[in-house]
């Protein structure tokens, strides 16, 4: 009898001590709390965050108010690519500066290029990883075709859909739309509009 007590002491004092040692305390970490990227869904971003992004693709010409018949002479497609700067300034709202460059085909054979530049605002919008920003840039474009040149307004505006692929990089899809009058004083005015549909890389810092 007393060896028994004396079993059923040691199994009380070793069964506690090794529960101790397995359990997480306040210097070993539960492990059922993942920092792991491919668990962690960015939260709304904060004052002073800021974007640098990289953007290529496409140009459609659209309608061209002013010209008869809408005979503009250009080709269905182009290229564009730009460069952009964002400062946020609350969680979802921010502000920058962009310049993109283009060039588009006439039937002629002969190129038109343009330069367009100007501040950029947007509103920002974001589910788990997946971020959704509204932007409108406001500025101007010096235009070429041929020996003719022209400066004038420029106005883009549109949308884009952003996959959070790191924390510091995401990738995207973006759609814009181009308002490029060209209202000469001596000449007809001309209404400009193309639709942009590029591809974007976005830096974090």
């Amino acid at each position: 009898m007393p060896r028994f007590w004396a079993l059923f002491l040691i199994l009380l004092l070793f069964f506690p001590g090794l529960y101790a040692q397995e359990a997480p305390g306040e210097d070993q970490p539960d492990s059922s709390f993942d920092d792991d990227w491919t668990e962690y869904r960015p939260s709304l971003y904060a004052k002073g965050d800021k974007t640098f992004t990289i953007t290529i693709g496409t140009l459609f010409p659209t309608y061209f108010g002013g010209i008869a018949d809408n005979d503009h002479g250009i080709k269905t497609v182009g290229g564009t690519g730009s460069l952009a700067f964002s400062v946020f300034f609350s969680p979802n709202f921010f502000l920058g500066g962009e310049i993109s460059g283009s060039f588009i085909s006439t039937r002629s054979g002969q190129m038109l290029y343009m330069v367009p530049m100007g501040v950029r605002a947007g509103y920002q919008f974001i589910y788990r990883r997946f971020e959704f920003p509204i932007t409108l840039m406001i500025g101007g474009a010096p235009q070429l075709f041929i020996e003719e040149d022209y400066f004038g307004l420029f106005v883009k505006g549109g949308a884009s859909v952003f996959w959070r692929f790191s924390p510091d990089w995401s990738f995207g899809l973006n759609t814009f739309w181009w308002f490029v009058p060209q209202w000469p004083k001596d000449e007809k005015s001309i209404n400009g509009n193309f639709l942009e549909l590029t591809l974007s890389a976005r830096y974090h810092f």
